[in-house]
């Protein structure tokens, strides 16, 4: 492959004309016709093309490491700016919530929201830096959840709160279109879950571990909405998303009364879901969340279930014994094909 494509390439990734991935797909379909003119020797050479001197004066630029340095610089000051502002937000309403007053308080969060909110509009309407747009933009969201909560105040501002916060941050993603916004969802959504289910859901006779159940029933739906959305989006992230609020959705039916069994099926799901995943398209994450989710939920599920730490060791000998005769199977019908 030419070394100017590479250079060129390299130049619109740094300069967020293209993401990774789009370079990446340029590349091989480079190498891909590289290769195909060099098994016919008829078709047109695209290196001789990529290197056939230009009829106009070449100008001079400066080398693509350079750029890449700054670019990355630049990103990592944008990075750095957007959380020192959030935590002297945070730190200032902590040290002195109880001697401000409403107005300070609804004042604090509005003006780093909008500050946050306004570099990363900016931003994206230059059309630069859309990774850093998005990480200010997802900082941004959470924070005039924050001060929406502020100003309404009571279980009503929680719940205003999480609305406000949720609706910017779906209008960032469907603009921006980056993985950052996706995490930033989902953390508003789980916080949406747990508001839901103690402010609106749950009676105020109601147990802890009663509502658990209805906190688990939330969280499989978000795994839903993301297995949804990685069908229009990053599909990794989005589905990596999912699995994890499926493993929260667990963890919440383990604190349900007699939601051991609940707690097992979602855990074994989620994780089935991904490792299916993982067998169609090799993305190393879904095998990473999905054994990590069963390597917590079945032990605990099962010491639950049998009070029994020999029972928790059986079952997972027979967990383990079906895995593994599932790979053995796989293997073998893989290599009669």
């Amino acid at each position: 492959m030419s070394s100017r494509l590479d250079d060129e390439l390299s130049r619109l990734v740094s300069a967020g004309v293209l993401r990774q991935y789009q370079a990446d797909s340029i590349r091989d379909a480079a190498d891909a016709e590289l290769d195909a003119a060099l098994a016919d020797p008829g078709r047109p050479h695209p290196s001789a093309q990529l290197a056939a001197p230009s009829p106009e004066p070449a100008k001079p630029k400066k080398p693509a490491t350079e750029v890449v340095h700054a670019s990355a610089l630049v990103e990592v000051l944008g990075y750095i700016g957007g959380a020192l502002l959030l935590g002297a937000v945070a730190l200032l309403t902590l040290a002195n919530w109880g001697e401000m007053n409403r107005a300070a308080r609804v004042s604090t969060g509005s003006t780093a929201a909008i500050l946050l909110l306004g570099v990363a509009a900016v931003l994206a309407l230059l059309g630069r830096r859309r990774q850093l747009s998005a990480a200010l933009a997802s900082l941004g969201c959470c924070v005039a959840g924050f001060a929406t909560f502020v100003a309404v105040e009571g279980e009503a501002g929680r719940v205003a709160g999480v609305v406000v916060a949720l609706a910017l941050a779906a209008g960032a993603l469907w603009w921006l279109k980056e993985s950052s916004l996706l995490v930033a969802t989902f953390g508003i959504l789980a916080v949406g879950v747990l508001v839901i289910t103690a402010d609106v859901l749950t009676p105020d006779t109601g147990s802890a571990a009663n509502s658990a159940g209805i906190a688990g029933t939330g969280f499989i739906i978000v795994a839903f909405v993301f297995a949804m959305l990685g069908l229009v989006r990053d599909q990794v992230t989005s589905w990596s998303l999912a699995g994890a609020a499926m493993f929260s959705s667990s963890i919440c039916w383990l604190v349900q009364e007699r939601g051991e069994i609940m707690a097992l099926a979602v855990g074994t799901a989620g994780p089935a879901a991904l490792l299916v995943a993982y067998g169609r398209t090799r993305r190393s994450a879904y095998a990473v969340v999905g054994c990590a989710i069963l390597l917590v939920i079945w032990p605990i599920s099962l010491y639950q279930l049998t009070d029994n730490l020999a029972g928790v060791a059986i079952g997972l000998v027979v967990a383990s014994g079906v895995l593994l005769l599932a790979v053995l199977m796989l293997s073998r019908r893989r290599s009669n094909e």
